[in-house]
């Protein structure tokens, strides 16, 4: 409370007159952030013009609302599970109010679309404009208008893709035996501590009883917690950049590039969830001197990603697939929450094909990359 009261140049005892704690200004800050994407969007339940005005019109709202809230969003994205139960129900009714929204929408524009596929789509579009919040890219306020708005009508208006029952297998889970050795053990065994408590709810000693080792045992691999999550993120950082070389190396061209890229991302993910959510959720837990490296070490990944992107989509300046690319990032973590990564091909496929689409567009994906589809029936535009 100290340091709050600090940075807005008032004393803590005139805070406490208007919050009993940190914990009261964190929920009025985090739920005050839902209720803007709430009010902004309040419109559609009193319009009954052209849907597709309606649409532009929500999207503009939304993109002019994370814009605005760009630097304090990834509370509401993020840092939402430290809310109480109560509140978390409540931020969650927010959302779903939100999406209810462009599902309506959706049903006017494309009435076809069975109730399954609108939460899909409406989540994916909500996750593509609240990218915005987790990158620093730079662009023209009308440019970011632009590309979001029409990342997100191709997302609507796509076309889920289906796969047969008979090939929707399950494909393999990351795991770490104790055959892998304890530097792997105990990198596993945090970062699924990480992502089920939040780094900050996390001691060494429960990452200790995770692998049934002593805590000073830890310490003589690594000098702290700090420590374990910087690399983490390395091993995540890494791999993703690893997948560059492989794809640039082998790919026919661009569009296969960004179709074998965008297959080992979301396999990857997917295989390796609590990874994924960890790296966007604790990032400002690592430690300043490791947190410039993997700023750097991602730039470099986006921009490799734009560039193939670019390439295919000649209309799309650099910096627009560099927010293109972030959206897609994004996209994977928030729908593999949405789909609480059920990972089989039927869930890959659609959520490798709407990173394409986010990416590519509707009609520029590459054939190899969504054969199999995904189990969404009765899907027509």
């Amino acid at each position: 409370m100290d340091d709050i009261a600090g940075r807005v140049g008032v004393t803590a005892a005139s805070l406490y007159r208007h919050y009993s704690g940190k914990y009261d200004l964190f929920q009025a800050a985090v739920l005050g952030l839902g209720q803007q994407l709430v009010d902004c969007t309040a419109f559609i339940d009193n319009d009954d013009a052209d849907p597709q005005h309606a649409w532009d019109g929500a999207v503009a709202a939304l993109i002019d609302t994370s814009l605005t809230n760009r630097s304090s969003g990834g509370l509401y994205r993020w840092e939402g599970r430290y809310l109480d139960r109560g509140d978390q129900l409540v931020l969650n009714e927010q959302i779903k109010l939100v999406n209810r929204r462009l599902q309506l929408l959706m049903s006017r524009l494309r009435p076809n679309l069975g109730s399954r596929q609108r939460r899909i789509l409406s989540s994916a579009v909500l996750s593509v404009i609240g990218s915005i919040t987790d990158h620093h890219g730079k662009l023209a306020t009308d440019r970011i208008h632009a590309t979001l708005a029409k990342i997100a009508r191709d997302v609507r208006d796509t076309d889920l893709p289906q796969v047969a029952a008979s090939v929707d297998r399950t494909p393999t889970r990351f795991t770490v035996g104790a055959e892998a050795g304890e530097y792997e053990q105990i990198l596993h065994s945090a970062m699924l501590l990480f992502n089920e408590r939040g780094y900050r709810d996390t001691g060494m000693d429960d990452i200790g009883a995770a692998v049934d080792m002593p805590t000073t045992s830890i310490y003589r691999l690594f000098s702290g917690k700090a420590a374990i999550l910087a690399a983490v993120y390395r091993r995540a950082a890494d791999g993703v950049s690893g997948d560059l070389s492989s794809a640039l190396a082998t790919a026919d061209g661009p569009q296969d590039s960004v179709g074998q890229l965008t297959e080992a991302y979301v396999r990857r993910s997917f295989a390796n969830p609590e990874l994924a959510y960890v790296y966007y959720a604790e990032r400002l837990n690592v430690p300043t001197e490791d947190r410039v490296a993997m700023h750097n070490i991602q730039s470099a990944t986006v921009d490799a990603w734009a560039r193939q992107v670019a390439a295919v989509m000649r209309e799309m300046s650099l910096d627009e697939a560099r927010f293109a690319v972030h959206a897609g990032f994004a996209l994977v973590v928030d729908l593999g929450r949405l789909v609480h990564y059920a990972h089989s091909e039927s869930a890959l496929a659609v959520v490798r094909h709407l990173v394409l689409t986010t990416l590519l567009g509707d009609g520029e994906q590459p054939r190899r990359t969504h054969a199999t589809g995904a189990a969404i029936q009765g899907s027509s535009r």
